[in-house]
C-alpha cells in the first residue's frame, strides 16, 4: 500500500509500505478514509516539532471506517465492523499513576499517532479498538475533525469557563479557534487576538465576540474592552516564547492562565506579577477519551457547528507536492483535510 512518510525535514515521500498483519486481541484494522492536517504536521514538516524522530508517517486527525476485528481480550467493546469512528490518538499505558488516575493524556510513557509512532497517511491501519469513537451521524470529514476540536474542549475544561466569564484566546490558528468554540459553547465573551487578520475574521464565525490584532497598543485595547478589569481566563494557544512570557500581562487579578501550545525551551514571567494576581496557571495536555464523547455529542445535536473548518483538500498521492504550499499564508489554510479513500 502506499503512504506518505515524511523522511526528513521539508521532504515528503509516496512510499510502498507492507499491509497490515491482521489485527490482534483488542485490536482493529481501519480503513483510513479522511486525515486532517494539523499544527504539529506542519512543525514536523519544518523540523521544529519536540519528541520526534524520522523517518514517520505523519497523521492522527482520523475518520476510519472498521474492516477486521481482533478476537475480544479484555472488556467488551461496542465497536464493529462497518463502522465509521473518530480516532483517539493518544496510545497511553494503562498502568502508570496518571493512568491509574484517570488522566490518560499524562500517560508517563504516552505515545502519539504520527509523532511517536506511525500515523494515518496511509490507506490501512491497526488501532487499539478503545481507542475508536463510533458515530451513526457525523460525515467522515467532522469524524477526522473530532481530535483537534478535543484539544479546545479539553482546555475549556481545564479553566472551567463559566457563562458570562470574559476569555481572551491568545494565537487562532486551528488549536486557538478549537479554544474559541468551546469556550463560546460554555458561555463565555470571546476575545481573540492574533496577527492574523483573515484568522481574526475567520475566528468570528466561531463564536468570537471581539477581535484584536496583536502588536503594539494590544494590551490596551484588551484592557479597554473589559473596562480595566482584564480577561478572567487567558489561553495562549500560540506556542510562540514571546505571547507566552508575555500572557501574564493580560490577566485579571485571581485569574486562570492556560497553556495549550507550547514550545522547547523555557517560560517566563515576572514573580512578583503572578503573586499579585493570586493567579492559576494551567498547562493543558491533548485531550482524553471523556473528551471525545463530549465534542462528539455536540457536533450529533449541532450545539457545535463544523461546516467552516475545512478550507483545503487534497488526495493522498498529491499530498507530498500540495502539502507545502499549505504552510504559504497567502493561501489562508484554516483546516486542509486528505482524503485518502471515499
Amino acid at each position: 500500500m502506499q503512504a506518505v512518510v515524511l523522511t526528513e525535514p521539508g521532504h515528503l515521500q509516496l512510499t510502498e509500505r507492507a499491509e497490515p498483519e491482521p489485527p490482534g486481541p483488542d485490536e482493529a484494522l481501519v480503513r483510513v478514509r479522511r486525515v486532517g492536517v494539523c499544527g504539529t504536521d506542519f512543525h514536523a514538516f519544518q523540523g521544529r516539532q519536540t519528541f520526534f524522530s524520522y523517518p514517520r508517517i505523519l497523521g492522527h486527525e482520523l475518520g476510519v471506517e472498521v474492516v477486521a476485528l481482533g478476537e475480544p481480550g479484555g472488556t467488551p467493546s461496542p465497536i464493529r465492523v462497518g463502522d465509521r469512528c473518530a480516532v483517539e490518538a493518544y496510545l497511553h499505558c494503562g498502568v502508570c499513576g496518571p493512568c491509574r488516575r484517570g488522566r490518560t493524556n499524562c500517560c508517563v510513557s504516552l505515545r502519539y499517532l504520527g509523532v511517536h509512532v506511525e500515523g494515518g497517511l496511509r490507506p490501512y491501519l491497526t488501532v487499539p479498538t478503545a481507542k475508536l469513537h463510533r458515530s451513526d451521524k457525523l460525515s467522515l470529514d467532522q469524524l477526522a475533525l473530532v481530535e483537534m476540536l478535543t484539544i479546545g474542549a479539553h482546555a475549556v475544561d481545564r479553566a472551567q469557563v463559566t457563562p458570562g466569564e470574559t476569555v481572551l484566546v491568545l494565537g487562532v490558528g486551528p488549536i486557538g479557534l478549537s479554544v474559541v468554540q468551546f469556550a463560546h459553547a460554555a458561555g463565555g465573551r470571546v476575545l481573540a487576538l492574533d496577527v492574523d487578520e483573515a484568522r481574526l475574521a475567520f475566528s468570528q464565525r466561531l463564536g468570537v465576540d471581539e477581535t484584536l490584532r496583536a502588536g503594539e497598543g494590544a494590551l490596551d485595547r484588551v484592557r479597554a474592552l473589559t473596562g480595566g478589569e482584564m480577561p478572567t481566563v487567558v489561553f495562549d494557544a500560540t506556542g510562540a516564547p514571546a505571547s507566552m512570557n508575555g500572557a501574564l500581562a493580560y490577566l485579571a487579578h485571581g485569574g486562570r492562565l492556560v497553556f495549550v501550545g507550547h514550545h522547547p525551551g523555557e517560560v517566563v514571567f515576572p514573580d512578583p506579577e503572578f503573586h499579585r494576581r493570586e493567579a492559576t496557571l494551567l498547562a493543558s495536555r491533548n485531550s482524553t477519551a471523556a473528551d471525545y464523547h463530549h465534542v462528539m455529542q455536540l457536533m450529533e445535536t449541532g450545539v457545535v457547528d463544523t461546516d467552516a473548518w475545512i478550507t483545503h483538500r487534497a488526495a493522498l498521492a498529491d499530498v507530498p507536492d500540495v502539502f507545502p504550499t499549505w504552510l504559504d499564508r497567502e493561501r489562508r489554510v484554516v483546516k486542509a483535510m486528505v482524503d485518502v479513500a471515499e
